[in-house]
């Protein structure tokens, strides 16, 4: 798509609402309140003017460590439209990550949410660039913070018009931190046009998101896979989104599914698996509660990690919609690989979602042929520029105009791709590539096994052996499963890759965006 060389996203995501006679459409919903496109569109302008009067310039950076309620969208669009570059942080780290993330973006302002400040407020002395923080309660009920400026307050002092910034289509719009399987998360900038470039290629294109739709995201606007979902896409069009600033709990989701009826749900693997697993889903007279969640849902969307088949299969039997199944990242903002409405092909990835390129290469970075793992790489238009202050790092991922992912897959004469894991993760048996996504597929296909993961160790003799780690619906009868997962594996994947240890966890270490951190796995 071509964009005019001046081009600020806010025009197009927020602005056209209203020229379009959309003003009165509500945009946002949380569990307080609501927002219209209209009162959107005039809080934008309001946190521009509050930037501003604050001494926050153009191509300046704050910081956005707030849970999703309506406000959100309207910090984060308001500072686009002052030049004011965002950056998203996400809502579960700890005080070391958030010392290390605000000194690395060099922010002039926070925005941050009530409990959130409980947990920065020791380092906030330590940041010399920060000038400003405002506290973003969620209700007016909430106490306001001495010696900190309240959000609500101060953005109500503000006139509702505002100048747009006159950015280029290959400004900086803002800044995600990506979530990390090791070590300190890497500052991820993108442009101006890549928010519309992943909603008109997987929302538009793939999902066919429309103006009448309701979506749901259990992934939050801080991961770049939430950002799409409950703001970029649902903005694209004027649909409508359900924010939830609270964890998503099965519980959780199964009342906002019911109460708000939406028509596209976002989740990932492990969330799927936990409500399949909960007792609401396991009662004989079930049926058509569940049935009443799902009422008017059209799509249910999956990524962050590989999603087993049995999981799909399930949902589609329960719920009598099939999850589509994706691959993104936050390098390039969200997916662009994945399984489509009417080409549902569990235990696939899919394919490349058009405007997409991928590509299969092995160590030497030569292309792979068909049915050999090789590491993804991926060329499109959301790519971002790099790292931010991470030279090497980004020299290594964004190899000209191609992505490397760190993503072993095949890919069959189908043309569908095939996950095997993280380069990282992957390992020999007896000479031969292990998979450890085919091992905890083949152990997730039985009925005791909510989730699992694999690594490799080395056994007494100093051969690498698979070892799995299973978390079960029911915690009971652990002795009588441990040879009849293990004769599972055999039976559906081969012999030599069946786990000759079978540790039975009651969960698994992940990222915040529900990524299993096999590292941690591997020196227990």
């Amino acid at each position: 798509m071509n964009y005019p060389r001046q081009y600020n996203a806010v025009v197009d995501f927020v602005d056209r609402h209203r020229q379009q006679g959309r003003a009165s459409k509500t945009a946002f919903i949380d569990p307080h309140t609501s927002v219209t496109y209209g009162d959107l569109c005039d809080n934008t302008h309001r946190v521009a003017n509050l930037l501003i009067a604050h001494g926050v310039e153009m191509e300046n950076r704050i910081a956005l460590l707030a849970h999703d309620t309506v406000h959100w969208p309207a910090i984060f669009w308001g500072a686009m439209r002052a030049g004011v570059i965002p950056v998203a942080l996400n809502t579960l780290l700890s005080r070391d990550q958030y010392h290390y993330i605000l000194a690395d973006t060099r922010a002039k302002a926070l925005f941050v949410s009530p409990a959130l400040l409980e947990i920065v407020e020791p380092i906030l002395p330590q940041l010399p660039h920060l000038k400003q923080v405002f506290v973003v309660s969620a209700t007016a009920t909430e106490n306001t913070v001495a010696g900190r400026i309240d959000y609500a307050t101060a953005l109500a002092q503000q006139p509702p018009q505002a100048e747009t910034a006159d950015t280029c289509n290959d400004d900086v719009a803002f800044w995600l931190y990506s979530s990390g399987s090791t070590g300190m998360p890497k500052g991820v900038p993108h442009v101006h046009t890549s928010l519309m470039e992943t909603a008109r290629l997987f929302a538009q294109g793939i999902l066919q998101i429309g103006e009448e739709d309701v979506v749901f995201s259990a992934a939050k606007l801080f991961f770049a896979y939430g950002l799409g979902n409950a703001m970029s896409f649902p903005m694209s069009v004027g649909a409508t989104a359900i924010l939830w600033p609270d964890r998503p709990t099965p519980e959780a989701v199964f009342a906002i599914l019911k109460k708000h009826q939406p028509s596209i749900f976002y989740g990932v693997p492990t969330l799927y698996a936990a409500m399949l697993a909960h007792p609401d889903c396991a009662r004989e007279d079930s049926s058509a509660e569940l049935m009443r969640c799902a009422a008017k849902l059209r799509h249910c969307v999956s990524a962050g990690e590989a999603l087993p088949a049995e999981v799909g299969a399930r949902w589609k039997s329960v719920f009598a919609v099939d999850i589509i199944d994706g691959v993104g990242s936050t390098e390039l903002l969200h997916i662009f690989l994945s399984n489509r409405p009417g080409d549902i092909r569990y235990g696939t990835s899919g394919k490349a979602v058009p405007g997409y390129e991928l590509r299969l290469i092995d160590e030497h970075d030569q292309s792979v042929a068909q049915g050999e793992i090789g590491e993804l790489l991926v060329r499109g238009p959301s790519s971002a520029n790099g790292y931010w202050n991470q030279l090497h790092k980004s020299r290594t991922t964004f190899a000209g105009e191609w992505t490397r992912t760190g993503d072993k897959y095949t890919r069959d004469k189908e043309g569908y791709y095939h996950y095997c894991g993280r380069t990282d993760d992957m390992f020999k048996v007896s000479g031969i590539w292990v998979s450890p996504f085919e091992v905890e597929s083949a152990l997730v296909s039985h009925p005791a096994v909510q989730e699992a993961a694999v690594v490799g160790y080395e056994d007494n003799q100093g051969l690498t052996k698979p070892r799995a780690f299973v978390v079960l619906v029911n915690h009971e009868n652990q002795d009588d499963l441990y040879e009849e997962l293990k004769a599972r594996v055999k039976q559906k994947i081969g012999k030599w890759k069946y786990p000759r240890k079978i540790d039975f966890v009651k969960e698994l270490p992940k990222t915040a965006t529900g990524k299993i951190q096999r590292f941690k796995l591997k020196g227990v």
